[in-house]
């Protein structure tokens, strides 16, 4: 029996050609990266509805409905309808960092004025347009393929830490934990710090050397509140209670894996806090 293969047709790119006119295009997209944004806002659904609303209301689309989600224990992921089609946005307080996207089918609709107009909005103190796409070239009675290509030097990325950490080779990995808003009692307590510890550990399947070491400081201005450090078996726990900020800091070394975001999650569950930020690095 004569088997036959199936085979996709792809058009390649064409070069851009100066003499021909302008092609069409169904719909422009822009991805949008905002950079060090005030995390408060960044975790408050209300707000960031406002905010992309009133951005597409800047830019001269017309807004149909919007609809927005609170992830926990923070984190925001919103959409916007618009008649010309929608934009979109997620956050990452912990990063100060937002994703936006503005996708629209009108030549009409004014990208620097919804740019600008979120840009204020998150106090953001930098932004970058990361790609400006054209989608679907009508071609023949139907949408041309076109394949995307990327300028300048190809890279490529992973979504996780871990696969990050494996690929790197890495010798230690290291995560400190800003925990803003806590609850007061939570942490002027020594020994709720000292159990926040064992749960942690806990969590992080790290063995405990020794018992966690808590300092109350007392009123001492500036450093009024606890610190708290705990010898694990790859290296070490450690943390400064502020009872000024009401905010936990807190700082993990390990050779040994871990999910930095577990840590994270986990300190603002227990400490009551209303939202973090994270830093992580690979130690080579």
């Amino acid at each position: 029996m004569e088997t036959r293969t199936k085979r996709m047709v792809v058009s390649t790119p064409r070069a851009p050609d100066s003499r021909r006119a302008s092609e069409l295009a169904l719909a422009r997209h822009l991805t949008v990266e905002y950079y060090d944004c005030d995390p408060r806002l960044l975790a408050d659904a209300n707000f960031m509805e406002r905010a992309l609303v009133k951005s597409a209301h800047d830019g001269k689309a017309t807004v149909i409905e919007s609809r927005f989600h609170t992830f926990e224990p923070q984190g925001v992921s919103g959409v916007v309808i618009i008649a010309e089609s929608h934009f979109s946005v997620h956050t990452w307080p912990e990063h100060d960092y937002a994703a936006v996207d503005f996708f629209t089918c009108s030549h009409d609709l004014d990208f620097d004025a919804a740019e600008q107009s979120l840009r204020k909005s998150l106090a953001a103190g930098g932004m970058i347009v990361s790609a400006d796409l054209y989608r679907g070239i009508p071609w023949n009675n139907g949408t041309e393929r076109i394949i995307p290509t990327t300028k300048g030097r190809p890279r490529r990325f992973v979504l996780s830490w871990k696969d990050q950490y494996e690929e790197a080779k890495a010798w230690g990995l290291s995560t400190s934990v800003d925990v803003y808003h806590c609850e007061p009692a939570a942490i002027r307590d020594a020994e709720k710090i000292r159990e926040f510890v064992r749960q942690l550990c806990d969590k992080l399947e790290m063995k405990r050397f020794g018992e966690c070491q808590v300092v109350d400081f007392g009123e001492e201005e500036r450093v009024a509140g606890f610190s708290m450090t705990q010898l694990i078996e790859t290296s070490l726990i450690s943390g400064h209670f502020a009872n000024a900020s009401n905010a936990a800091y807190l700082d993990i070394f390990s050779c040994k894996y871990f999910e930095p975001r577990v840590m994270a999650e986990f300190a603002t569950s227990y400490f009551g806090g209303r939202n973090y930020r994270m830093q992580v690095s690979l130690r080579r």
